[in-house]
């Protein structure tokens, strides 16, 4: 197995030397990314076979001398450290953790208050994903009276994509409980914005057949500049065969709206197709940390606590405030270790070990 690893490494090395290779950009980014994702992988693999003939020789000498025995336990214990650290660069890589993020956030019952708990984490993706240096366009958004969000999608894009690699533990149900500005007599209240994430996808990722659309036009709705709301700008494209329907009116043209609506349309088809295959291989898929259900609560937010708990891995900290302008890192990185030791514990039951040719 290793020696596979080390010969294709060594193939894509030979390949980005050769100049022609960057004149197709497409070509050279897909090399670029496997070479990269290999480098780790390979490194241990290295230190593995260099840790296994230090031991060799050790064990030699220590049969003749004692005073090595000790250099032989030293040796084991790095290697043993080693072959973990193999072990999780090893597991099943998630095909679409190098893709970027459409986001979409949208209020659930409770009113005005649902919809300004929506708007905080709109706000909060946002403010995380400066923090990280991501880029963000806002796609669609309906407004609230009180300035909340009723329904917002958004688009996350790192320079060298992987935002979904991230943002994917995001989807589900997130609770709030708190006092809403709407109430006079100070009770906390509880209600909840679903979250769903999907990995944006390229148009070699979805075809889409423009005889299953339906396409209607019609006057955009809500705040808006000078020809927002006087022209028909906003477009909903309805896919007939799923009968999937995304609309678009936050930009001022037809067209744009148009172009915006069909990348949310081919995000939610290739999220839809996965979603089927995952639900066909269930049994042998199945994992502690779910992505992108949006039926079961992930999440609660107490204010008056200013607590935050992730229902999922249990995780639970006292930092809301922060939580809320953006600094997830601690929580996210506990739902992507959930994640790979439920993936590292299915690999020792099927017997994958870190020993190869």
């Amino acid at each position: 197995m290793y020696d596979d690893l080390l010969a294709e490494y060594a193939d894509l090395e030979r390949q980005l030397a050769d100049p022609s290779v960057h004149a197709d950009g497409s070509r050279a980014r897909t090399l670029g990314r496997r070479y990269a994702e290999l480098g780790p992988v390979v490194d241990a693999v290295r230190s593995l076979q260099s840790l296994d003939g230090d031991i060799a020789t050790a064990q030699e000498l220590a049969a003749d001398d004692a005073s090595f025995a000790d250099e032989v336990i030293t040796l084991e214990a790095q290697r043993d450290e080693v072959a973990g650290r193999l072990r999780h660069l090893l597991l099943p890589k998630d095909p679409n953790d190098d893709k970027d993020v459409i986001l979409e956030v949208k209020a659930g019952e409770g009113g005005e208050e649902s919809a300004l708990f929506a708007g905080d984490l709109v706000r909060m993706y946002l403010r995380y994903a400066e923090r990280q240096g991501w880029k963000t366009e806002v796609l669609d958004a309906v407004e609230s009276d009180l300035g909340g969000y009723k329904d917002a999608t958004i688009a996350v894009r790192a320079r060298a994509g992987g935002t979904w690699s991230r943002l994917k533990y995001e989807g589900g149900v997130h609770r709030v409980q708190r006092v809403p500005v709407t109430e006079s007599q100070g009770r906390i209240h509880t209600s909840a914005a679903g979250v769903l994430v999907m990995p944006e996808a390229e148009e070699v990722d979805v075809t889409i057949d423009p005889n299953d659309l339906r396409i209607d036009v019609y006057r955009s709705s809500g705040p808006g500049g000078q020809s927002v709301n006087t022209t028909d700008s906003a477009v909903r494209i309805t896919h007939l065969p799923t009968g999937i329907v995304v609309s678009c009116q936050n930009e001022k043209s037809q067209l744009q709206n148009k172009e915006q609506a069909l990348r949310i349309l081919r995000a939610r088809l290739l999220a839809a197709a996965e979603e089927e295959a995952h639900a066909a291989a269930a049994a042998e898929r199945r994992s502690q940390v779910r992505t992108v259900d949006r039926s079961e609560r992930v999440r609660t937010y107490n204010f008056p606590e200013n607590r935050i708990s992730d229902h999922r891995v249990g995780y639970k900290a006292y930092n809301l405030d922060q939580v809320l302008d953006g600094d997830l890192d601690a929580l996210i990185q506990a739902l992507v270790d959930a994640d790979n030791d439920s993936k590292l514990a299915q690999a020792e039951v099927a017997g994958v070990g870190t020993h190869g040719d």
